[in-house]
């Protein structure tokens, strides 16, 4: 009896033996993992562009026209000072950043710049802009020059004023390859203007707009935000016909289900997903085209991807039954 009960136990740890050794598995080489990185999200997104508005006079608050007393006629002489006055933009506490007038900028306006015999004042343009000329209206009285700083694509050019003496005034005008600049210089002792710069709105909104049209662009090529990867699942397989429009792979979020078609699949005909309900009859469901992604908003079953009439091409595509961990693991 004892004899048969050591055959038996021998037997069993060669089974066991036999067993772990068809299961080892050979050692991975530590250079074949790439460790995983979290990649923060610091795309754009669209944001709401409110431009100014600008009243407009309604037909019943127009003031009439008075035939009895026409408007006075100015002079060529009076017309150009009054133009000129209108346009011209003298500086303000509220534009002051640090030391640097900041002005708006518009096309045609006339900005003003104070200057002090023995002081240098800074017009600085913006980065990147290239300067291709300086005029000044008076070269013997007053000493212009340009200079750059930084280098690439944050280089900028200054434009540089200094007076020889008080109580002169003079004109200046900066042509660059992007806009034209026209300023008015006047000689002070009371004191000086040391920098003056511009912000461009009119830049700024196509910089905004550029960016609306680059988060749309992102939108459209993605399918959702907020997935994570332990919460999707991929049990699903697909069989029937092998077309050239054959989803890649399907997976859902337990909410939605993500039909990832081939990359070039807007350029061929898009089958209609048909659900397939308890009793096999199929009817269309509602869905979204994500970029190269069918969005159904509810779980299924089953479904089919069917193009043409007669002769259809079909793809089946079926959710497997959820298994348990052994299952998963050894099947059944």
């Amino acid at each position: 009896m004892i004899p048969m009960f050591r055959f038996i136990l021998a037997t069993s740890a060669l089974a066991l033996t036999t067993a772990c050794a068809t299961t080892e598995l050979e050692p991975i080489e530590s250079s074949a993992f790439i460790a995983a990185t979290p990649i923060e999200d610091d795309a754009d997104y669209p944001v709401e562009i409110i431009e100014t508005a600008v009243a407009l006079p309604l037909p019943g608050q127009m003031k009439a026209i008075e035939a009895s007393a026409p408007a006075p006629r100015l002079s060529p002489t009076q017309a150009i000072r009054e133009g000129r006055t209108s346009a011209l933009i003298e500086p303000s506490v509220d534009g002051y950043v640090n030391a640097i007038q900041v002005y708006p900028y518009t096309e045609g306006a006339l900005y003003r710049l104070y200057a002090s015999p023995g002081q240098v004042s800074d017009v600085a343009l913006q980065p990147g802009e290239d300067l291709v000329s300086v005029s000044a209206g008076d070269t013997v009285r007053w000493v212009v020059g340009d200079t750059i700083s930084g280098s690439g694509a944050t280089a900028r050019a200054h434009v540089l004023v200094k007076p020889i003496s008080s109580g002169i005034r003079t004109n200046l005008m900066i042509a660059t390859d992007r806009r034209t600049y026209h300023l008015e210089l006047e000689s002070v002792d009371g004191g000086y203007m040391a920098a003056l710069s511009w912000r461009y709105p009119a830049d700024e909104l196509a910089g905004l707009t550029a960016r609306n049209e680059r988060a749309i662009a992102r939108d459209a090529g993605s399918i959702e935000r907020g997935l994570t990867l332990e919460g999707l699942n991929f049990d699903y397989r697909l069989s029937g016909d092998s077309p050239d429009w054959k989803p890649v792979r399907v997976f859902d979020d337990g909410r939605q289900v993500f039909i990832q078609m081939p990359e070039d699949i807007a350029t061929t005909d898009m089958p209609p997903l048909f659900v397939l309900g308890a009793d096999g009859d199929a009817e269309l469901v509602n869905y979204r085209v994500r970029g190269n992604y069918y969005v159904v908003d509810r779980l299924f079953r089953a479904a089919e991807l069917r193009l043409g009439e007669r002769n259809q091409t079909v793809v089946r595509i079926s959710r497997s039954q959820q298994r348990s961990g052994l299952a998963a693991i050894f099947g059944g």
